[in-house]
């Protein structure tokens, strides 16, 4: 476009186009619409929703791996021991160290799921959209896995506490009247049992652990995924989600289930009437072995795998479910800012 001449012979100057302000409703969609940012907020949900669904079996897998022999409470099929902790404690039982799990994995989902499309994005992909080999996608997990689990260890330790103490275990007594909350425990772990290291205790099995967990699930979740998107499909349908999620679940939980039981008695290492006085991993891996045999290093599976299939679901169907929502508020023009 040529410009006009004006009335004194010289060319007078083009129009500036006009530049529109991004609404503040409009700014917070694009933010919210990155990948990274949809990630880490679709994560969280997922979190929640997939632990609230199995709460009862998640308590009572931790009522299993905390007791070792001589300890008879809950030596119980699932079925009777969920009924034993329905008689005692209620709806309440089921749902012990609910609010603090879930306040936990709210940012632990969300931090890893954030931190495994920032790695992946970042790291792992040659080009956008780029497919990461299997083995990039175990060690793009298993980074995430490690991430997430040091920003979030401290309220882990406190859940366990809190989903133990009001079960019938001989050693710990009489049950008080008022259980002590979740800010209540953590500060006295912290006065009474050594500090920040005890907030820290048995993260090294937990991280060893967790790694190759999340790394399988994350790589097993996106093989079978793709393995059930049928041609023409860009995405498999709900159904096929929740059993991609179910199937990922499953096979890392049993892989990897083992450094599970250790977290959980390290985290229970120094309680009073509970303590097992672990001088090490190989020594508590020696001990379990001599005094429970190798099915020790597995106790509270049943519970585990029985949970692991509508966690794991829930949880992949929620988040791809969320992500997509919030992928789709980006706005459909860009907008400059002034």
């Amino acid at each position: 476009m040529s410009a006009t001449p004006s009335a004194s012979g010289a060319p007078s100057p083009l129009p500036i186009p006009t530049v529109e302000k991004l609404s503040a409703a409009d700014q917070f969609r694009s933010a919210v619409s990155q990948p990274t940012v949809a990630a880490f907020c679709a994560g969280g949900v997922a979190g929640a929703v997939s632990r609230t669904v199995v709460s009862p079996l998640e308590r009572l897998k931790i009522l299993y791996q905390v007791q070792s022999s001589g300890r008879e409470a809950y030596k119980l099929s699932v079925g009777k021991a969920l009924a034993k902790m329905w008689r005692e404690e209620g709806w309440r039982g089921f749902m012990a160290g609910n609010g603090t799990n879930c306040i936990r994995i709210v940012p632990y989902s969300a931090v890893q799921f954030g931190s495994y499309n920032f790695y992946k994005r970042n790291i792992f992909e040659r080009h956008p959209g780029d497919s990461l080999t299997p083995l990039s996608r175990l060690t793009c997990g298993g980074l995430a896995g490690i991430t997430s689990v040091t920003f979030t260890y401290p309220l882990d330790i406190v859940r366990t506490r809190l989903s133990i103490q009001t079960a019938s275990f001989a050693e710990l007594g009489e049950r008080p009247r008022k259980m002590p909350g979740m800010w209540e425990t953590l500060v006295k772990m912290y006065r009474t049992e050594g500090g920040f290291p005890a907030l820290y205790r048995g993260i090294v099995p937990t991280v060893a652990g967790v790694a190759p967990y999340v790394g399988l699930n994350f790589m097993v979740y996106e093989h079978v995924r793709q393995y059930l998107t049928l041609d023409g499909e860009q995405n498999p349908s709900a159904v096929r989600k929740l059993l991609a999620g179910a199937i990922s679940g499953a096979v890392a939980q049993t892989c990897t289930y083992p450094f599970d039981v250790l977290r959980r008695r390290f985290q229970i290492n120094t309680m009073s009437g509970m303590g097992y006085q672990y001088k090490g991993i190989f020594d508590a891996v020696r001990v379990i072995v001599t005094e429970e045999g190798l099915r020790g290093l597995y106790k509270g599976i049943v519970p585990n795998l029985l949970k692991v299939a509508p966690s794991m679901a829930s949880s992949w169907l929620s988040y791809e479910v969320c992500r997509d929502f919030l992928v789709g508020l980006k706005p459909e023009e860009t907008k400059l800012l002034q």
